[in-house]
């Protein structure tokens, strides 16, 4: 896996013959097993909180996804899941986050790995006093950008985008962003 992060202890709630079991998330991947996530968009004035993937990530590094996205670990709710890697990715607390749905998606990430998520995801509302402390070890870059200009940016450059960013704009926007 060339140097990048890689976790070895992750367990994550993944189907194994038809049942929810929990699997080591690099296992889950490098099998394409079908498996829990949760995808979060925070929202400022209309524009998404995205932001750029850190370099020793051992998936998609240097692309931009949206605002936070992982696996629940075993036994975890996915809207806990959800506060908990706001804070640990970006440093926020406190939003309110609001359920818009459920995405199912299947995407080549690279490196032999396939993500194949059933996604809750998430919106929150955001003000300008939001604090941002972003993890250097699980992002490299932020920004403010409307929908509008992540669609335009993602038709002309998609190679910059992460599968699953490019999947959320391109057919779930309208259930995402209301």
């Amino acid at each position: 896996m060339d140097g990048r992060m890689v976790p070895t202890d992750i367990m994550i709630p993944a189907w194994v013959d038809g049942t929810l079991t929990p699997v080591e998330k690099l296992c889950a991947h490098q099998r394409g097993l079908r498996h829990l996530a949760i995808s979060v968009f925070v929202i400022r004035d209309g524009a998404i909180l995205i932001q750029r993937r850190a370099m020793g990530k051992y998936h998609t590094p240097g692309l931009w996804a949206n605002t936070c996205c992982t696996h629940p670990a075993w036994g975890e709710a996915a809207l806990d899941c959800a506060h908990r890697r706001l804070s640990e990715e970006l440093g926020i607390t406190g939003l309110t986050l609001r359920h818009r749905g459920q995405v199912e998606y299947r995407a080549d990430v690279g490196n032999g790995l396939t993500e194949h998520e059933v996604v809750e995801v998430f919106t929150a509302a955001a003000d300008h006093g939001m604090p941002l402390a972003p993890n250097p070890d699980e992002v490299m870059d932020t920004r403010w950008i409307t929908p509008e200009a992540l669609a335009a940016e993602i038709a002309e450059k998609p190679d910059q985008f992460t599968p699953w960013l490019r999947i959320y704009i391109e057919k779930h926007h309208k259930m995402i962003l209301g």
